[in-house]
């Protein structure tokens, strides 16, 4: 992730809505209150759900079809699923049709907002209020940019996953396996350099970075190993976010644990003197990184302030990796639901096309619907207006900015599915902005909604519209296919991504580009996918071109073979992958009562 060029406001992946409390316009409800009553002052998202009253986790288990037996519980609300367990109770009950996957993606983000998570948790919630059966399917949230930028990945207002503040912490520990694992595997190559260096790997042809869950500047580049020979080997190093990780998209990409174990053995870390990958299968501790995942491996089960369970698992960012989350918990839900609504980070150039052309490239996951969120104030932004004048209403603007919309619906064609827009309602939003926006869709051929998730969610009314849209959109014939071939070259796929999907001219590939390129064809790794690392605000790897620009050329300065992922990263522009704080975090407005909960959390 790139450090923000822009206000951070929206800057991590699931920034909530935020708006003004009004009648049917946002959180503002008294207790008990349906949702979407107004009140004096507008309520924060986790004065909302410290409000919820929640189900124990075994009730919201039993509806689902999941056998206590299971279960491994933390604490009354949370759950991990063990899939053996869970398998073994399915195979005696009747065969059922996987469910089918509703995708919800966004255009690009701004500082204004844009609720992806939001919408994803409100749609399911109304789908769910029209008697289909649902489960959702989230990324965890990564405290880094929690601590740093106002805004986590548990949805808001009266659409939200509930508990919001443990969710948004620690939640049940997976984070923290990942990045044990990760530097469990970095202390033993260093411990194997020291002892003799059996492999001969080459300390200065690393590829392989220690993590931590954190945005944390200064710990992008160090030396380490100083302070005489007991000490180590001296070499240079870094230190990436944890979201950033290889074990962490092996983790949401295995299929169960052999497979985990499998890509664990396949993450190439370095090279030796001769130039020849080392794996940690050559340093044979893929079993030791298993068993530190092995609990962390089950999904999450939570539940929406309306009740409907989620599945709240994994969580790689869409501008450094592949930003879906796992495949073990969306195939979990498929067992268990005829509908599942999950998203992918960022705009539908990034967390999208990657969930097409990755994640549906694992298993059978490829979406029978999509849902592209958009917002008033949004567009506007891109239609060049600043974030303190959003609240003025400017259909000029928002007709100027309509064409970063437009790109994301086309794209999404290409994949073979018709999208629907959800338009993501804010307090400020006017009737007449509203209806110019869907009297453009309808212009453009495009299903499309109003949706008022944020203050009329929870089982209310404000989704009902949009999730009878996406039902219809579920039961439509489509033919689902991938961007591209993975016979094609590795510098032919990233060409493909970057003029399809972004409308660039071209591709500049750096010096040390072209040179991993020669490496990839010599390692026999150009069959891999690409996973573009790229700036998140913009279609273009400059996050100040905003809207749909045009005349462009992506520059790719380096590639990263993740063959325990089975991807291959190309860093574009100035993305990092270890992100830093702004000048104000958020962490400085948190706290905790006298009770000990959270003050302050969104």
């Amino acid at each position: 992730m790139s450090e923000p060029t822009i206000p951070a406001a929206a800057s991590t992946e699931a920034a909530a809505t935020k708006g003004t409390a009004v009648p049917g316009s946002g959180p503002g409800a008294a207790p008990g209150a349906a949702p979407g009553a107004a009140r004096g002052a507008a309520r924060s998202d986790l004065e909302i759900a410290q409000e919820a009253t929640m189900r124990p986790i075994e009730e919201i288990a039993a509806a689902a079809g999941i056998n206590a037996d299971a279960l491994e519980f933390y604490g009354r609300f949370k759950a991990k699923i063990n899939p053996a367990k869970l398998a073994a109770s399915l195979a005696g009950r009747p065969a059922r049709v996987p469910g089918k996957v509703v995708l919800v993606s966004a255009m690009s983000p701004t500082p204004a907002g844009e609720g992806k998570s939001t919408t994803t948790v409100g749609l399911a919630d109304s789908l769910a209020r029209a008697g289909h059966k649902v489960m959702i399917a989230l990324r965890e949230p990564s405290l880094g940019p929690i601590l740093g930028m106002k805004g986590g990945a548990t949805g808001g207002g009266y659409s939200q996953v509930l508990p919001m503040d443990e969710i948004n912490l620690h939640f049940t520990g997976d984070f923290h396996a990942i990045t044990s694992a990760n530097n469990a595997l970095m202390a033993l190559v260093d411990n194997h350099i020291f002892q003799g260096n059996e492999l001969n790997i080459d300390p200065r042809r690393m590829t392989f970075k220690r993590v931590l869950d954190m945005n944390d500047r200064s710990l992008r580049e160090v030396v380490i190993g100083l302070g005489g020979p007991a000490q180590g080997i001296p070499r240079q190093d870094g230190f990436d976010i944890t979201v950033a990780s290889e074990i962490m998209a092996v983790f949401c990409l295995a299929t169960d644990l052999d497979d985990l174990r499998d890509r664990l053995g396949r993450i190439t870390f370095g090279y030796t003197y001769e130039r020849q990958p080392v794996t940690v299968a050559d340093l044979g501790v893929q079993g030791a990184l298993t068993m530190l995942l092995k609990d962390a491996i089950k999904p999450n089960l939570v539940q929406t302030i309306a009740g409907t369970p989620a599945l709240v698992h994994g969580g790689p960012f869409a501008n450094i990796a592949h930003g879906c989350n796992s495949l073990i918990a969306t195939q979990t839900a498929r067992s268990l639901a005829d509908i599942v609504v999950t998203e992918a980070g960022f705009g539908a150039d990034l967390g999208a096309e990657k969930f097409m052309d990755i994640k549906a490239r694992v298993a059978d996951v490829a979406p029978c619907a999509v849902v592209v969120v958009a917002t008033i104030r949004a567009l506007k932004m891109h239609g060049g207006i600043a974030k303190d004048q959003l609240k003025v209403p400017n259909v000029e603007a928002l007709a100027a900015g309509v064409v970063n919309l437009q790109r994301h619906v086309r794209n999404v064609e290409k994949f073979g599915i018709t999208p629907v827009v959800a338009i993501n309602k804010f307090a400020t939003d006017t009737q007449e902005e509203l209806d110019w926006l869907l009297d453009w869709c309808a212009a453009e051929g495009i299903q499309a909604a109003v949706a008022d998730v944020w203050g009329r969610g929870g089982g209310g009314d404000g989704g009902d519209e949009l999730a009878a849209k996406v039902a219809a959109a579920i039961d439509a014939p489509h033919t689902f296919r991938h961007l591209y071939p993975l016979e094609m070259s590795v510098e032919d796929k990233i060409s493909t991504i970057v003029q399809e999907i972004y409308g660039a001219d071209g591709v500049d590939f750096s010096v040390p580009a072209l040179k991993r390129l020669a490496e990839i064809e010599k390692n026999g790794w150009s069959g891999f996918p690409v996973c573009m690392a790229k700036t998140q605000y913009s279609f273009s790897d400059d996050a100040t071109r905003l809207g749909a620009p045009k005349g462009f050329t992506v520059h790719v300065r380096d590639l990263i073979p993740k063959t325990g992922a089975g991807f291959i990263v190309a860093l574009t522009g100035a993305v990092m992958t270890m992100p830093g704080l702004p000048k104000v975090p958020a962490a400085m407005r948190m706290d905790v009562d006298a009770e000990g909960n959270p003050v302050g959390l969104f």
